[in-house]
Order: C-alpha cells, then structure tokens, then sequence
C-alpha cells in the first residue's frame, strides 16, 4: 500500500490581475513584433506574461540566450509576486488562473531555454517545478 501524505496541501496561489498590463499586452499581440512586447515589459517589468513572450520569440527565433534571458527575468519577477501574495516555496500556482499563466510560461521558456544551452539540470528542475505548480501548466504548454 502506497505511503499518504497526512500533511494538508498549502492553498493555491492566485496572483492579482493587472488590467493595465494585459491590456497593453493585447495592444502589442496586434503589432505582434519584438519591440512591441518589448515595450510591454519595459513598461510593466513585473508583468511576466510580456516577459514569456519575448522569451517564446526568441525560442522560435532560434535565440536561446536571449530567450533564456527574458524567460529568468520573467521567472523572478513573478517569484516576487508569488511570495508578494502568500506562496511559501511551495503549492500549486494554478493554470486555471489566467494571472498565473504569466510565470507559468517563463518557467516553461526558461527549461527548454535552459536544455538548448545545454544546462540539462536547470531544464529538468524548472520542468519538475512547472509540473509541481500544475500539472495542467505542463500539459498545456508541453503541446505549445
């Protein structure tokens, strides 16, 4: 008989809605180029779904330094946030919750960013944590 964990689970983190930010994140999904969501992070640097999107540019580009780059700093903007609304290091951040969708993503550029630079263990470790936060996260982006 397999072990139970008898511990609660911490509760899911929900990051706050920024209406002004995805606001102008659809703007610049209408120009669609780099600088457009450039202007985006440059403009709301907290915002990591500006920041996976540079980093999910680069990646098509066949720039993984540069997408490895956007996709750490959307990454650690977005650990402030989390920790900014309760998350202690663990728990699910779920993908259900659009505001969340932001980090989730930079931590997806960020391990396949990290495995086309050859940095095999970084890779894996955000890929571990991407599927800890949510499974669904990395169903739905393991098919992007």
């Amino acid at each position: 008989m397999p072990m139970q964990n008898l511990l609660p689970e911490p509760p899911a983190t929900l990051l706050p809605a920024d209406d002004k930010a995805v606001a102008a994140l659809a703007e610049a999904e209408q120009v669609d180029t780099d600088e457009s969501y450039a202007d985006v992070a440059a403009r709301f640097p907290a915002f990591s779904a500006a920041w996976a999107m540079l980093a999910s540019r680069a990646l098509a580009a066949g720039q993984p330094v540069a997408a490895y780059a956007y996709a750490r700093t959307g990454y650690h903007r977005g650990l402030d946030q989390l920790r900014r609304s309760g998350w202690k290091g663990s728990g699910p951040v779920p993908w259900s919750h659009g505001p969340n969708r932001g980090f989730l993503r930079c931590l997806h550029a960020l391990s396949r960013a990290a495995d086309e630079i050859g940095e095999s263990d970084e890779a894996a470790r955000c890929a571990q944590f991407l599927r800890d936060c949510d499974p669904a996260a990395g169903d739905a982006l393991s098919s992007v």
